[in-house]
């Protein structure tokens, strides 16, 4: 990345540490890339952003994205990732290894993250498969990728169906230290069109059932607890009620045995938001993997946030490009982009629903994201730790529009709809990346920050 801005101060903003219980209208100066100070700044030097009336905390991050690179850089580039990214106020991303080739050695780990140097955008860590082409078979060089600098291991996209194979992954996985994160589905009862039920015999589609998402859980919670919680496991994009009650008894069990938190699940903008009925009209935008499911569903997700069942929030951000979507409902690709418009949609699921606070979301978006990928100079705000900041404006009323999407795709189904908050600055290793009000910016020498997403993904074109 090129060299960081000397000196920033950020001013009279609501700083939010959730990791170190900030709460409080302070300022803050990065310089060097890290942290400097924390505190009322009389005469500040160099730089100046004023975040009066904004949120002030942790640059957010995302353990869940598709960039796609390498193989597919029709429909993303590890540049357009991270440009969405930024343009959505999130200054770390972590990609799945389902590219072509797959990420499943330490080679491959090493080129994403020097193309992510290259765009000099936001940071980019490789998450390595657990097997090789992700066949589920044979295990990849784990160890290799975690000292090539992945932060953690999957074969997202399918989950490994041999619980013979699993238990091998699990334990090579503990001995590196790194999380297993899981796409829990059963393949034998699993890959349908949408979620199984009334709807989809009415579509004429096949049918998803939960259930698929419960066996590949609680199977691989046995073996965790088989093993004495060594592994670190993660459940990726949770949509089932029941699935929830199983996360809850698991993570319970756990802690009872001496081991808090080594069981941990995420949940998606979409599956919060959204139910089953958004696909009746065979909108493919609305094609997820797993699927959307009830709004019974969604309430048992919501309340698994709000009592802390539920501690990490993803994107599962999976750009495709139009002529794909564009296809009949069945033969079409699963999955959204979310980079660009996450914020708002956890505020509208989450926040102004009453199930959390503002601290407890951006605990959810930094410090618990940045604990399971092992980033521990990131997801908080303490002086000595990385400059990457996001400045939010809690009460930004704007409307998601795909075409001011960073991100090379445009399949979202929340096009059009009405957001509150906004990421109105991102800052990354204290370089301001991002600033939709160059008004609150002064004295920043050189050319202004990108203001836009057309302008970050003008930027991201040319790295």
């Amino acid at each position: 990345m090129p060299s960081p801005t000397p000196r920033l101060t950020i001013r009279h903003g609501r700083l939010i540490d959730p990791q170190n219980g900030r709460d409080e209208i302070t300022d803050i100066v990065l310089e060097d890339g890290r942290v400097a100070s924390i505190g009322p700044v009389d005469a500040p030097t160099g730089p100046v952003m004023d975040a009066e009336g904004c949120l002030v905390v942790p640059g957010l991050i995302d353990p869940h994205v598709h960039l796609r690179e390498p193989g597919q850089e029709d429909k993303e580039t590890i540049a357009t990732g991270a440009a969405s990214a930024v343009n959505g106020g999130f200054t770390t991303v972590c990609c799945m290894p389902n590219t072509n080739p797959t990420l499943d050695d330490e080679g491959r780990v090493e080129f994403v993250h020097q193309q992510a140097r290259r765009a000099g955008l936001c940071n980019v860590f490789a998450v390595g498969a657990a097997t090789k082409g992700r066949r589920g078979e044979e295990l990849a060089e784990m160890a290799l990728m975690a000292k090539a600098g992945a932060v953690a291991f999957s074969d997202d996209g399918c989950a490994v169906a041999d619980a013979a194979v699993m238990d091998q992954a699990l334990r090579y996985g503990a001995m590196t230290g790194l999380a297993f994160m899981q796409h829990c589905e059963d393949p034998r009862l699993g890959g349908g069109d949408m979620n199984a039920g009334t709807l989809a015999t009415e579509l004429g589609l096949k049918g998803w059932p939960a259930v698929a998402e419960a066996l590949t859980f609680q199977r691989d919670v046995l073996l965790c607890a088989a093993q004495g919680y060594a592994p670190r496991y993660h459940a990726q994009h949770i949509t089932a009620g029941g699935v929830v009650d199983l996360l809850r008894q698991a993570r319970a069990a756990a802690a009872a045995a001496g081991h808090p938190g080594r069981i941990s699940g995420e949940v998606s903008p979409h599956h919060l938001l959204l139910t089953e009925d958004a696909c009746a009209d065979y909108d493919t935008n609305a094609k997820m993997n797993p699927p959307l499911r009830t709004a019974a569903d969604v309430a048992a997700l919501v309340a698994g946030v709000a009592d802390g069942t539920i501690t990490v929030l993803a994107t599962d951000h999976a750009p495709h490009t139009a002529e794909e979507k564009a296809l009949e409902f069945s033969a079409a690709p699963y999955g959204i982009v979310g980079l660009d418009c996450a914020l708002p949609l956890y505020v509208e699921a989450l926040v102004h629903s009453g199930a959390i606070d503002w601290p407890r979301l951006i605990e959810l978006m930094t410090a618990t994201p940045a604990e399971l990928c092992g980033l521990t100079s990131k997801g908080h705000l303490a002086v000595g730790a990385d400059a990457d900041v996001t400045v939010i404006d809690p009460d930004a009323a704007w409307t998601i529009n795909v075409n001011d999407f960073a991100s090379k795709a445009r399949n979202c189904p929340f096009n059009g709809r009405a957001a509150k908050s906004r990421a109105t600055a991102t800052v990354v290793a204290g370089r301001v990346l991002l600033c939709r009000e160059p008004q609150r910016l002064e004295g920043l020498e050189g050319s202004a920050p990108a203001a836009d997403g057309p302008a970050l993904a003008a930027v991201a074109a040319q790295a």
